[in-house]
């Protein structure tokens, strides 16, 4: 009974010290810093403008924030190029 006893008081600490080291994780990371404007760049030519807004289907979140068009006056715009597909 006394080795039942020891054994399972051996296992108890060991569970108890594997709990305690539950993967923390490292907190070094820095989440990455979500766009909050669309960049003047983007407004440059429309393909530019295309360009950026073709890569920000695939990353736009429907809980995010919107963004902001201030640095926008306009959406570019070209009498001469054919439409893209995107």
């Amino acid at each position: 009974m006394n080795k039942l006893l020891q054994a399972f008081g051996m296992t108890l600490v060991g569970a108890a010290l594997l709990a305690g080291c539950g993967g923390g994780g490292s907190g070094g990371d820095t989440p990455a810093l979500e766009e909050t404007a669309v960049p003047v760049s983007a407004a440059a030519t429309p393909a530019a403008y295309t360009e950026y807004a073709a890569a920000r289907v695939n990353v736009a979140s429907d809980s995010g924030e919107p963004l902001s068009l201030d640095a926008l006056a306009s959406v570019p715009t070209s009498e001469t190029d054919e439409p893209a597909t995107l």
